[in-house]
């Protein structure tokens, strides 16, 4: 593999304590389908019997009605930010969830919505469109509840791949704020009009409980921990330097940032309180271990919140929300390492390059020499721990390199025996994951930070 320069390894470091694989997913899970399988306790004690094909329809109508208003509940607690979660999942394992969580909710209210139609129609020997819009306009909170579907199919929509690279994150990010808007137009009709709920009290006491909680943890994860933390840490920009063409690295001073708890690897969604930026909460990882009294972050322009940084001026208050993320040394397992970056993704391998136990091998990719960020840092980080570091650029071309399973394994010897932390642009990370399992890394011992929203 051509590499633009590389430090020789001289010695291995610490090794990292032996950690058993961890559970939280699993135990995750088995939350998530315990309260699936109590809502569907719901309907199997609510109902003496199933007669013919428009009970078995306006039942499996029932089914997928409660079992959407869970996911929505889920959904919504996924993306709560709650530390527990993020810290022990990792917010892309999370972020996954909710998106393939979000097709299935769509795809049960859309079922529920037909199912019943069709039952209610069977029932009345009425017509389809009939039947529909006695529904909506006859029956208790369905004008609400209609709105709040078509908020949720809305969202849907814009949150397929083909959308989302249409728009900013910051667009993104707010419209999904309709999502909140659509369960609470939804929730109302679920209680009023549930076979399951009415003149049930437990029942409703339990679905109120359930959708209370998650509004606490929106509240205070979402809002309220921000503003507190903000007041206590008082951070401020004190310097903005440039490591790249469109890359910036943003410096920052506060009081006691010690208690955020802070870990290389992890990121932040930062509210830079200066005009055209305030409203936006935009994430970016620490491109440094954090210190008592200093946080950096380094960002490359990619749209116009990241090109506003740039022109920040020293003392601009800041709002950090955060820490985030599972991407650190604690999923470290085995005492060698590769960390594999592309582009801006070098930020969070670069603090972990600092502070890793163990072998450590960094191979860093980028389109021209000049994009290599934060170079003079690696090869500084690279000569005092001994460690390997690589450098691969498309242009010129003599020194590109693919990106395959028995390129790695020439630049890096017993590749397979490698825990590997993977960040960059969502092309390069995918080629990266296949020629890693193809070079023969266990799945498990592949980390990755995602880029894509």
């Amino acid at each position: 593999m051509s590499t633009v320069s590389a430090t020789r390894r001289t010695t291995t470091g610490s090794t990292p304590p032996r950690r058993p694989p961890s559970l939280a997913p699993l135990l995750a899970h088995v939350v998530i389908w315990a309260g699936a399988a109590g809502v569907l306790a719901l309907w199997w004690t609510g109902t003496a019997s199933v007669v013919g094909p428009a009970g078995w329809l306006t039942g499996a109508g029932r089914i997928t009605g409660l079992l959407a208003g869970y996911a929505c509940a889920v959904l919504v607690a996924l993306m709560a930010r709650v530390p527990l979660l993020d810290h022990t999942l990792g917010t892309d394992r999370l972020a996954r969830w909710h998106a393939a969580g979000g097709r299935y909710t769509v795809s049960l209210v859309l079922a529920h919505i037909l199912l019943i139609v069709w039952g209610y129609t069977l029932t009345t020997r009425s017509g389809v469109l009939h039947e529909a819009t006695t529904l909506v306009l006859d029956y208790p909170d369905m004008l609400k509840a209609t709105a709040g579907f078509l908020l949720l199919v809305g969202t849907g929509v814009l949150s397929a791949r083909f959308a989302r690279r249409r728009m900013s994150y910051e667009t993104w990010h707010y419209l999904h704020f309709a999502t909140y808007l659509a369960i609470f137009l939804a929730f109302g009709h679920q209680l009023s009009n549930g076979a399951d709920f009415v003149g049930r009290r437990p029942a409703q006491l339990a679905w109120y409980a359930l959708y209370a909680l998650v509004a606490a943890l929106i509240a205070g994860y979402r809002f309220i921990a921000p503003i507190r933390r903000a007041r206590r840490h008082r951070l401020r920009v004190t310097e903005v330097r440039p490591e790249a063409p469109g890359v910036v690295s943003v410096h920052l001073t506060g009081e006691r940032l010690a208690e955020l708890g802070a870990r290389p690897g992890q990121f932040f969604r930062w509210r830079f309180l200066a005009p055209g930026l305030w409203w936006a909460a935009n994430p970016y990882s620490l491109s440094a271990p954090p210190l008592p009294h200093h946080l950096r972050i380094t960002v490359k322009e990619a749209g116009g919140h990241s090109a506003a940084l740039a022109r920040l001026r020293p003392g601009t208050r800041v709002w950090a929300e955060g820490p985030y993320g599972a991407f650190t040394a604690a999923r470290q397992r085995a005492s060698k390492v590769l960390l594999l970056a592309g582009g801006v993704g070098i930020t969070p391998l670069r603090a972990l390059f600092e502070t890793l136990p163990g072998e450590v091998t960094l191979v860093y990719r980028a389109r021209r020499p000049e994009d290599l960020a934060l170079r003079t840092e690696l090869d500084a980080i690279a000569a005092a721990r001994g460690a390997a570091v690589h450098y691969s650029v498309d242009e010129p071309a003599g020194y590109s390199a693919p990106l395959t399973a028995r390129a790695l394994s020439r630049l890096v010897p017993d590749l397979a025996a490698h825990e590997v932390y993977l960040c960059g642009p969502p092309g390069m990370t995918t080629a990266a994951r296949r020629a890693l399992r193809g070079a023969g890394v266990p799945r498990r011992h592949i980390h990755h930070e995602s880029f894509e929203f």
